[in-house]
């Protein structure tokens, strides 16, 4: 049986679903079968990151309630060759979802592929929970600013209230300069906030952007420090020991030598 991730947040903006593309994608480079998921009903766009929207037919609300089988939701990337994409409904809310047919459909999907990479709704509700109820583990993104981690802490307390025992933190968009300056919160102070481990810190990175305005994914840019960082994220969750990436600026010689910063 394969393992079910959610990727969720207390609050939107704090790049989950770029998180869920390029984590899936780096799975599947490393030879892993692997599902993205999108739950996040009414409000889809990881088709979009994935360059798949042209190419829905059927989505996950379509298997739930019976009008199609899982295979005919599936859609296979055109990029990576081991990597599929669930997508989610665009109109659709979760009033229709039946708690025993939405379990049903996470087994149908953890019996098929070795990894099933959930982008799941910002918040605590909805989407979220059907997501959760049949997760192994949780990936909280948030970022090092006082709201995200307020409600990332929110999303971290609902799922251990409902058993979840493996969460872990991603912490997005960080720049060094700005934490310097006293503006974004210092990452050892976001991860005592939260309490949970981390899976690792991922660089505000202008090559990310660069790859989503092309249609590509930051892990298939070698130039890109946030694909690196997700890449590295992947490595982990695939049980490899990887040290977290070092974002601290590395002043030229002639900066340290005159003392500029």
């Amino acid at each position: 049986m394969g393992k079910i991730i959610i990727i969720a947040s207390g609050k939107g903006g704090t790049g989950k679903t770029t998180a869920t593309a390029n984590l899936g994608a780096a799975l599947a480079q490393r030879g892993h079968l692997t599902a993205v998921v999108d739950m996040d009903m009414g409000l889809r766009n990881l088709d979009i990151i994935l360059g798949l929207e042209s190419e829905i037919v059927f989505d996950i609300s379509d298997v739930i309630d019976g009008t199609c089988t899982l295979d005919e939701a599936i859609i296979k990337d055109k990029d990576y060759e081991n990597l599929y994409f669930i997508p989610s409904p665009q109109t659709r809310g979760v009033s229709f979802i039946n708690d025993d047919s939405v379990k049903a459909v996470w087994e149908q999907i953890k019996s098929r592929f070795e990894y099933c990479i959930v982008d799941v709704p910002a918040g605590v509700d909805g989407g979220f929970l059907y997501a959760a109820m049949s997760a192994d583990s949780a990936i909280i993104v948030t970022m090092p600013e006082l709201t995200a981690l307020r409600d990332a802490d929110r999303a971290v307390s609902v799922l251990e209230d409902m058993g979840i025992e493996d969460i872990k933190v991603i912490i997005n968009r960080i720049r060094p300069d700005m934490i310097d300056r006293g503006i974004m919160i210092n990452v050892d102070d976001c991860v005592d906030t939260l309490g949970v481990p981390v899976a690792g810190l991922v660089p505000d990175d202008e090559e990310l952007l660069i790859s989503a305005l092309k249609g590509e994914l930051a892990v298939s840019n070698e130039q890109s420090k946030a694909g690196t960082a997700f890449k590295n994220i992947a490595a982990r969750l695939d049980g490899v020991n990887v040290p977290i990436m070092d974002l601290e600026e590395k002043k030229s010689f002639w900066k340290r030598l005159f003392g500029k910063k």
